[in-house]
């Protein structure tokens, strides 16, 4: 994202607030290593956010085309990078995604996209890795989807229970991966 795709004001309105929790907390906004601080932070909690100003369905809907082939498609790595809605901090990692094509395909770079939309917004893991499967499921004709999600969260490594080494592990499924545990197991064994 550009400059020129910020709505400015709103920008402003942030760096504004930005400013005075650095008061709150103690420095000097006008300290010469913060001066422009407030502002930096407001283009970078901005641009973190841009997920809530990009439709979802919107992205899916541009690159569904006729397919009459494969019997699983799965995109996984795809990395992220999202802030938890309880305490504004990051947290980051990988979803993979898979689908049961059901006459229909969808670019493969979309799925990367909705994976952004979702994430880049103030966000839980759980109902990331859900909103990623709803939305496929209802956007493309499928005979099941399954999105896995790795993360760390630095609301866990860096406050409260400080755990460095732990990450987090979602799945949500339906249709026919959520009729068939071998078929949950294919998806798990080419995504490892």
């Amino acid at each position: 994202m550009n400059l020129t795709e910020r709505d400015e004001k709103v920008v402003s309105e942030i760096a504004a607030h930005y400013r005075e929790i650095l008061r709150l907390v103690g420095e000097d906004p006008d300290r010469e290593g913060l001066v422009k601080t407030p502002m930096r932070a407001a283009k970078a909690i901005y641009d973190i956010t841009s997920g809530y100003r990009k439709n979802p369905e919107e992205i899916a809907s541009q690159a569904i085309f006729e397919h009459a082939g494969s019997k699983i498609v799965i995109v996984k790595d795809i990395e992220f990078y999202s802030m938890c809605e309880h305490h504004i901090l990051p947290f980051f990692g990988k979803v993979a995604v898979g689908y049961l094509p059901k006459g229909k395909m969808i670019g493969l770079s979309k799925l990367a996209r909705i994976v952004d939309c979702f994430a880049r917004r103030l966000q839980v893991q759980e109902r990331l890795t859900a909103q990623v499967c709803d939305l496929l499921t209802k956007t493309l004709p499928n005979d099941g989807v399954i999105v896995a999600c790795e993360a760390e969260h630095l609301c866990m490594k860096m406050r409260g229970v400080e755990k460095q080494d732990s990450s987090t592990v979602t799945y949500d499924y339906t249709g026919n991966f959520a009729q068939d545990y071998s078929l949950r197991q294919e998806f798990m064994s080419f995504i490892k």
